[in-house]
């Protein structure tokens, strides 16, 4: 085994890290969103919050044979792809922020923005409209900059997307597909940026196995038929995800 990876078995609270993982994967497959919650709370324990974001973006790329292949066919590829490029390119900036900021401030709007769309989904606000080009870019640009500061890719893109017309399983398909993809373009900013180190890669690698068979045994879960129970579901993700960004968690 390279010495790289013997090193990221001595990992302290490598079997959490590992759990946490598999969790992070269930939860995915299921939801098409939602790891990043189940994971960084536990990995950011043990691990700085640089390297944990960099190592589960690495570990993102078993979605590639998972959940990807089965969501791709069923998405508007037009839809998507600017949903990922204004992600990708916002991302840049967020990971700078990360690695230069303090970002108290801006988790607070993050959580803010969230609990208020999140409300106005629960009590039946949806747009009728079909979304434009700038809608999407901007809705884009805003999971992609929240992903590079925090991880936390999803919630923003699923709130939007929730808020739409489009069955469930559409819904969920282009979730995955939108984090799966920015996951892996995100990798070489991160590099450049010099989150991407050898300790985060080789972490990843280990992440692999657990995160595959996560999004395998969730994608079994899903069952399309059920609207009200996905949307329950992905509520109480982003719900969870919205109190554990709380920046009061940082002093306790």
């Amino acid at each position: 085994m390279p010495e790289f990876l013997l090193a990221a078995l001595d990992t302290a609270g490598l079997d959490w890290l590992l759990l946490a993982t598999l969790v992070a994967g269930i939860v995915y497959g299921f939801a098409g969103f939602g790891a990043a919650l189940v994971f960084l709370p536990v990995a950011t324990v043990f691990l700085p919050p640089a390297v944990a974001i960099a190592a589960f973006s690495v570990s993102a790329m078993s979605s590639l044979v998972t959940v990807f292949p089965k969501a791709l066919p069923m998405v508007d590829r037009k839809a998507v792809t600017i949903l990922i490029v204004s992600a990708t390119v916002s991302a840049s900036l967020g990971i700078w922020v990360l690695t230069v900021t303090d970002v108290t401030v801006i988790r607070w709007v993050v959580v803010a923005v969230c609990a208020i769309t999140l409300c106005a989904l629960i009590a039946g606000w949806r747009y009728e409209l079909e979304p434009s080009v700038l809608s999407r870019a901007s809705v884009g640009a805003a999971a992609g900059f929240i992903g590079g500061v925090s991880g936390l890719t999803g919630p923003i893109m699923v709130l939007f997307q929730l808020a739409g017309r489009d069955p469930i399983a559409v819904t969920r398909a282009t979730t995955v597909v939108f984090l799966t993809t920015t996951s892996l373009l995100i990798l070489p900013l991160m590099y450049l940026q010099g989150i991407l180190t050898v300790q985060a890669v080789a972490l990843g690698i280990l992440f692999l196995v657990p995160y595959a068979v996560g999004a395998l045994i969730g994608q079994a879960l899903f069952r399309p038929e059920r609207d009200r129970f996905y949307r329950v579901a992905a509520y109480v993700i982003i719900a969870v995800a919205t109190v554990m960004g709380l920046p009061i968690w940082d002093t306790v």
